[in-house]
């Protein structure tokens, strides 16, 4: 079996999907691992590293794609990129697949298995597996860097010569895996932190990582989902959702917003009423920028300015940590590989969860029915 990793080639990519110790051990498995030269240069892998313990080193993504059984990837690949994958061969990486409907129809047509790691489910058995757990981790630790780099205010109390600086006031909203890192990295930079999720159940972790958790006054505002997601709230539920979250602005320094629903428009948190009750100098760090933004006035990839607060729109975070960020994903990957292979050979059992669970495109078809559903609804049929 030939797995091979092609160069990122999606503007401003820096990870890589496998890295020099996950091919060690794939390799000492038996499995051909190809590897395109300079694909892990950006994220401090060289060449060297990967030939050094057995992979096999092309020039040129022709060479990196031909015969390739299975392509594991990082983006999502170009039109020009999936034309080069050979019938029947396997596809793996985030894949976008829920508004990527060119994508996944392409995938379908030309015969090809693909699989969509953001489509993972959520049970215990896909921990080891969950490349979307990893990445959130990253970006909720970096988003506090940068909001802190952002911010007029230092995020620890300080006695000085001068006086006392009294810490920044961190609010993070959303208690997933990113807003959870974002806490903790609040918190050990100094920072008075609150959070605020509309799943009650995560207030215990909430609190054990130091922050206070902003409990909604009414049941209404709370909407657990299935496999720990919070689901889309009513408009009625919605605007007591804003109401708490106003009455929280007044006096934060920085607030990290992180609140995504799987295959939906992110829902907005702070509206532009609410930015002018902000302190002149806050700043919003915008995780969900890409799929619409929680701020209004966000803007994905820039950095705007709106009644005096600085609001972040920032997108891919975890390409600017690539060496970490790319460890974590590639044992994601390998640990995936190592469920849908045997003995060194493809071993495809969709009547598994995991595999079938994260399977978008089998034989010809579009075999992932929330995907299927979601691109119907997308293009109005």
């Amino acid at each position: 079996m030939i797995v091979s990793v092609p160069k990122e080639t999606a503007a401003g990519e820096t990870r890589v999907a496998l890295t020099p110790d996950v091919v060690k051990r794939l390799v000492g498995a038996g499995t051909t691992v190809r590897i395109e030269g300079g694909a892990g240069l950006a994220a401090g892998f060289p060449d060297d590293a990967y030939a050094e313990l057995g992979a096999e080193i092309v020039t040129g993504a022709d060479a990196a794609w031909k015969d390739a059984d299975v392509v594991v990837k990082v983006q999502p690949p170009t039109s020009e990129e999936t034309a080069k994958l050979k019938q029947r061969s396997v596809l793996i990486g985030l894949l976008q697949p829920f508004t990527n409907q060119e994508l996944v129809t392409d995938l379908a047509s030309r015969g090809v298995t693909s699989f969509g790691l953001e489509a993972l489910p959520r049970i215990t058995r896909a921990q080891s597996m969950d490349v979307l757990s990893s990445m959130s981790t990253v970006a909720g630790y970096k988003a506090v860097l940068l909001g802190a780099g952002a911010s007029g205010k230092l995020f620890p109390m300080l006695t000085t010569a001068a006086g006392t600086v009294v810490p920044a006031r961190v609010l993070v909203l959303g208690a997933g895996v990113a807003g959870l890192q974002a806490i903790a990295t609040a918190r050990r930079l100094g920072a008075v932190v609150k959070a605020f999720d509309v799943r009650p159940e995560v207030k215990e972790q909430v609190e054990s990582l130091g922050a206070d958790f902003i409990v909604a006054d009414e049941a209404a505002v709370e909407a657990s989902g299935e496999g720990g997601y919070a689901k889309e709230l009513t408009e009625d539920q919605h605007h007591k959702e804003l109401e708490l979250i106003g009455r929280n602005l007044g006096d934060i320094d920085v607030v990290i917003t992180t609140a995504l629903i799987p295959g939906k428009p992110a829902p907005q948190l702070i509206t532009d009423a609410m930015l002018q009750q902000m302190k002149p100098g806050a700043v919003v760090v915008d995780l969900a920028a890409e799929a619409g933004g929680n701020c209004a006035g966000a803007k994905a990839g820039e950095e705007v300015e709106v009644h005096g607060v600085k609001i972040l729109g920032l997108l891919n975070l975890p390409a600017s940590v690539p060496l970490d960020a790319s460890r974590m994903y590639a044992r994601n990957m390998m640990t995936f590989l190592n469920h849908i292979t045997k003995d060194g050979e493809l071993n495809l059992d969709l009547e598994d969860e995991i595999t079938g669970g994260t399977c978008i495109t089998h034989e010809g078809k579009i075999v992932h029915e929330a995907v299927s559903k979601a691109l119907n609804e997308g293009s109005g049929s």
